[in-house]
């Protein structure tokens, strides 16, 4: 069972679309899919649910900041398997076309904003060795969660995290096997990257540090699978000039790029998570919308082989 974050510092590069169509293909294909919504903003929980349903079912007791919540407090954990849930539309739309896969999804909460002020105060000690077991503890459990999942009940995880690199942000990477890093080839959004690179590789240092020498502790090495440039505008089947000169720029920095791009497509992009399916499960008469739709599943077909699932 592969973990992969899914993470870009710019928000708006359709690093939730991305998300959502992977595990709806993988779905598609026969895998088990968890997805884990970290970004309190919740594009990907709403990409599956309605919020009138997060609202009445999932919002007071079954989402991750409820899980946070117990970290925070100091409290024993609730297993995740009791905030895990599988939507019904899109489970449906797998089964009726015959297929064996699934989405389950554990859904995310806007007060995620404020956990992680609340697990900054459980940092630091009397001791360095206290420091390091509080740093391992506030920065591991989502890990420990994670990993104790039998490897028969997914085939992968996929976690969306927020933009930026907060403590919640840090749980993911270091739950990560790989990470994956959605980016319109655009002057800010491929700005961050290469800090995005650095800051992965001293938080994997720092992690392996305080971990060293504490019983029933294992190192970390999430890998960068690469980067998959999104938003694309194609001129003769080629990204735009302007735009391929931002895609060459991080082929400089010696990170691996997606030969597939993900188009761009405001109209079905937005459309699709109203009705509970994204795009690449949807068949359209529109020559461009179909595109978009082929385009997407030739760059999940590369993940699938990347990740080795």
């Amino acid at each position: 069972m592969e973990i992969v974050s899914v993470i870009n510092y710019k928000g708006g590069v359709g690093k939730t679309t991305v998300t959502a169509n992977l595990a709806a293909y993988m779905a598609y294909q026969g895998k088990k899919v968890l997805l884990l919504d970290m970004d309190a903003q919740a594009s990907l929980t709403f990409s599956f649910i309605s919020p009138d349903f997060w609202d009445n079912q999932l919002k007071n007791e079954k989402t991750i900041k409820k899980w946070f919540d117990c970290i925070s407090q100091g409290t024993p954990a609730i297993p995740l398997s009791q905030i895990i849930f599988e939507p019904e539309i899109i489970n449906s739309h797998i089964r009726e076309n015959g297929k064996t896969g699934k989405i389950a999804l554990i859904a995310s909460h806007l007060g995620l904003i404020n956990v992680d002020l609340e697990l900054a105060t459980l940092l630091g000690g009397a001791s360095m060795e206290q420091t390091k077991r509080k740093y391992i503890k506030v920065h591991g459990n989502l890990r420990k969660e994670l990993k104790a999942i039998p490897n028969t009940n997914y085939d992968i995880i996929l976690i969306d995290c927020p933009p930026n690199f907060n403590i919640v942000t840090k749980n993911a990477l270091v739950a990560s096997d790989q990470i994956l890093v959605p980016a319109k080839p655009d002057y800010l959004s491929t700005l961050g990257i290469e800090y995005l690179q650095r800051s992965v590789k001293s938080l994997i240092s720092d992690y392996n540090d305080f971990s060293r020498g504490l019983e029933g502790e294992t190192e970390i090495s999430p890998k960068i699978l690469g980067v998959v440039f999104t938003m694309i505008q194609m001129y003769g089947n080629q990204p735009i000039q302007a735009q391929q000169q931002y895609i060459e720029q991080t082929r400089r920095l010696g990170i691996p790029i997606f030969n597939e791009y993900v188009r761009a497509n405001n109209t079905i992009f937005a459309d699709a998570p109203q009705n509970g399916i994204p795009v690449v499960l949807n068949s359209y008469s529109n020559n461009s919308h179909s595109g978009n739709v082929f385009q997407i599943t030739e760059f999940a077909k590369e993940f699938i082989k990347k990740v080795g699932i």
